[in-house]
């Protein structure tokens, strides 16, 4: 997802659910001790343009004996008020009398890296040591916790964590900062200006006194907030921009980190389901005779297009739905197949589309050049196949309703929780969890719907679990994607005319419909829109075309990496007909974009780009601006017997100011796993209106010992942050496919690579 891809796409889940909307709020409330500090200040440098920050957590809260004490991690959930002894000087910091500091966080883990990038921006103002940092989930409360880079939701996605948080976070902790160094000075009656602090302790400088936080947490929040506080200069960092280990890996290693599959709570029961095989069809009539006998089986639940079997453990609920007997109706859906929905894509691709972008005249630009190039690129539907299946636990009461999940959307969550039991949304609580891969799957609360309505029968907290299979052939998938694309060349063969007709699924016109304007989908047409190549006549439309039924959703950067495949395939595509290197090709044509142009020549460089390759070897490259960062990658490939082996991927990135870089290398990294997986492999496909994959065994990952030597260099920058979640994903494909023309002399234009070399 990009920024901005969820703009009103909040509001509108939120309003149908009757809750508050962050869009609407005003700027510049005024600010005291005792009232709500609305929006604190505009952050132009984290959103482009202007960044609205919410505090909106009491500063007398720590002395409010009514407050309510704050939930542990351990539950998933923290309060919304701090507990009594602690100072609360805004949404996200909380110090007690012990001097620990709790971080109230506002996004989700799911592996990238946040729970130690967010903290160590409160650490770095505040001056503790970053392992003095704890976490809690942060409420659903959108006012509070709400992202403006994705609408005003509370959502983790888009690879804006970092760029959510560079400004508000700091500015989070240096308030913190500010009010305890000013209670240490008054304490001892001298000029704030000659204490520090440093450590988690104000340091009275000339005379070298000095106390713990802790201890003044108590005359701090009697304070009233401070309107400006200046943040450090980014040569005083001592935490930002230094590799650090992640603070969760040892949970994770030795198993206390509880994800929502963890979850363990009295007197719970676990259900399995099987969901109707065709997209949109129903249940015509099940037999739960023999079901019922198995032993620990408790009940049957029948839903309109799935079937839940209720028992004491997991074990037992998979016997019982082995054991019905089901006979679906599949509908219009009973005869969709993969070739009729690539056969109704290019049929639409025949159609004039919404105009997503157009400068010059591309019709008398085609006139008038030498030559022309057209192709056409072909990408599959995806499934996620996260590492942890899909699970929801409910408690489903009369007056009150309790979800347990790992989810990226909390506030949508609880918004479907009060629509699927009717209770207003104060009385619906989301205890989140760690995710065990997200990948956009995770931003969709159709298992947690589908949990509620199973709940709504069971007189018991109930653990609903997928078993992979399901989650596999019931997943909200990747589009699949037709590109027509040409490009008229001049007498040098450089591009004068270029036309891009995306053709696929519009996931925001469900998601957040009020985002489509004009008919154009700005997640489809995300980077084919936005080129950093300098072309003087272009044109770029959208073509909605949806595959029947099938539910699409996000997948790790939908629009960056469809888009990226396609326009950097093309671009070296126009340098081998131009007979230029195709290094030389893309620098000609980024003389206006400078930061792509520099990762494109670190990445080359440090790969060695130039020099002799052995025959069935070949080295590709893509450039990508996304997500706010820059990115350039080389794939190295040998080809052998039609099989591809990727040997190694070099990478450079500019993705502005490296909080983490740890953190960022393993993100591309992981970016990188997962893309070749995607290039190579994967591919859901439809026959009978049924998906054919089912698990690992024929929807296959790559493999510990197929995993390329992966370089990333991170160029230094004084940049705000962009994102890095989704990039490495994004550039893959193009660089890894651009190698394998460069080992054999094959185009690739539709993915997965799969067999095609060894049919070539």
């Amino acid at each position: 997802m990009s920024k901005g891809l969820f703009d009103l796409a909040h509001s509108v889940e939120a309003s149908a659910a009757g809750a508050p909307d962050l869009a609407n709020e005003p700027a510049g409330s005024a600010v005291s001790r005792r009232t709500f500090l609305k929006f604190g200040m505009t952050l132009g440098a984290a959103a482009g343009g202007g960044l609205l920050l919410g505090f909106s957590v009491r500063a007398d809260a720590a002395t409010d004996r009514g407050a309510h004490a704050r939930r542990s991690a351990v539950e998933g959930q923290a309060s919304e008020v701090a507990a009594p002894g602690t100072f609360a000087p805004n949404a996200f910091i909380r110090i007690d009398r012990e001097s620990r500091v709790t971080l109230v966080m506002p996004k989700v883990e799911m592996g990238q890296g946040v729970y130690t990038s967010i903290p160590m921006l409160i650490a770095e103002e505040l001056a503790v040591p970053l392992q003095q940092v704890t976490l809690d989930h942060a409420p659903p409360d959108d006012k509070l916790y709400g992202d403006p880079l994705l609408g005003g939701g509370q959502i983790t996605g888009g690879s804006t964590s970092i760029r959510f948080a560079w400004q508000p976070m700091r500015q989070a902790g240096a308030t913190a900062r500010a009010l305890l160094v000013s209670a240490a000075a008054r304490q001892w009656r001298v000029d704030p200006a000659s204490c520090t602090a440093r450590a988690g302790e104000v340091v009275h400088t000339p005379s070298g006194r000095r106390i713990a936080y802790g201890k003044l947490v108590d005359a701090a929040a009697k304070l009233p907030l401070p309107t400006t506080v200046p943040l450090k200069d980014p040569k005083d960092f001592e935490l930002i921009g230094k590799p650090t280990d992640r603070l969760d890996s040892a949970q994770k290693v030795d198993g206390t980190a509880l994800f929502g599959f963890d979850v363990r709570l009295p007197g719970m029961v676990y259900a399995a389901i099987v969901n109707c095989p065709v997209f949109g069809g129903t249940m015509e009539s099940v037999d739960d005779t023999r079901a019922k006998q198995v032993p620990g089986v408790h009940q049957v639940v029948k839903l309109d297009n799935a079937v839940a079997v209720v028992a004491a453990h997991t074990w037992a609920a998979k016997q019982g739905v082995a054991a019905l007997d089901i006979k679906w109706n599949g509908g219009q859906a009973a005869t969709l197949s993969t070739q009729k929905i690539f056969t109704d894509l290019a049929e639409a691709s025949r159609r004039d589309g919404a105009v997503a972008r157009k400068e010059g005249d591309v019709g008398k630009a085609f006139g008038e050049a030498k030559a022309r190039i057209d192709a056409v690129y072909e990408q599959p539907l995806l499934a996620h196949a996260t590492m942890e299946p899909i699970n929801c636990t409910v408690h489903v009461r009369a007056d009150r309703c309790d979800i347990w999940v790992g989810t990226q959307v909390p506030t949508i969550a609880r918004a479907a929780g009060a629509k699927v039991t009717g209770l207003p949304p104060e009385k619906v609580a989301v205890h989140n969890h760690l995710l065990g891969g997200g990948f956009g799957r995770r931003l969709e609360v159709d298992a947690i719907v589908q949990a509620l309505k199973i709940g709504k029968a069971v007189d018991s907290p109930v653990k609903v679990v997928w078993t992979r299979e399901e989650d596999v052939q019931h997943d909200m998938y990747r589009p699949c994607y037709y590109d027509r694309i040409s490009a008229g060349l001049d007498a040098n063969g450089k591009p004068i005319a270029w036309q891009h007709r995306v053709v696929g699924s519009s996931i925001l016109a469900r998601f957040a419909p009020a985002v489509v304007k004009n008919g154009v989908d700005p997640d489809a047409v995300e980077v084919a829109a936005e080129l950093p190549y300098s072309l003087p006549n272009q044109l770029v439309d959208y073509v909605r075309e949806e595959p029947g039924p099938i539910p699409t959703a996000f997948w790790r950067g939908v629009g960056a990496t469809r888009g990226t495949f396609v326009v950097e395939s093309f671009i070296d595509e126009l340098a081998v007909h131009a007979g230029i290197d195709p290094v030389k090709y893309r620098l000609d044509l980024l003389g206006d974009a400078p930061r792509a142009a520099h990762v494109l020549q670190v990445a080359t460089r440090e790969a060695g780009w130039g020099s002799a390759m052995p025959k069935g070897k070949g080295r590709g490259v893509s450039v990508m601006h996304a997500f706010g960062s820059y990115l350039s990658m080389v794939a190295e490939v040998t080809v052998e017997g039609g099989a591809v082996k990727v040997d190694r991927v070099v990478c450079a990135v500019d993705c502005g100011m490296a909080v983490n870089p740890r953190t960022i290398e393993a993100q591309i990294q992981g970016g990188v796993v997962f893309g070749i997986t995607g290039a190579l492999y994967s591919e859901i496909t439809i026959k009978d209106g049924r998906v054919e994959q089912s698990n690992f065994t024929d929807y296959r990952v790559l493999r510990l010992n197929e995993t390329p030597e992966i370089v990333v260099h991170i160029v230094k920058s004084g940049e705000a942050p962009g994102g890095i979640g989704e990039p490495g994903t994004s550039a893959l494909a193009p660089a890894l496919t651009n190698a394998i023309f460069a080992a054999t002399g094959k185009r690739i234009r539709k993915l997965p690579v799969g067999e095609q070399l060894k049919t070539a």
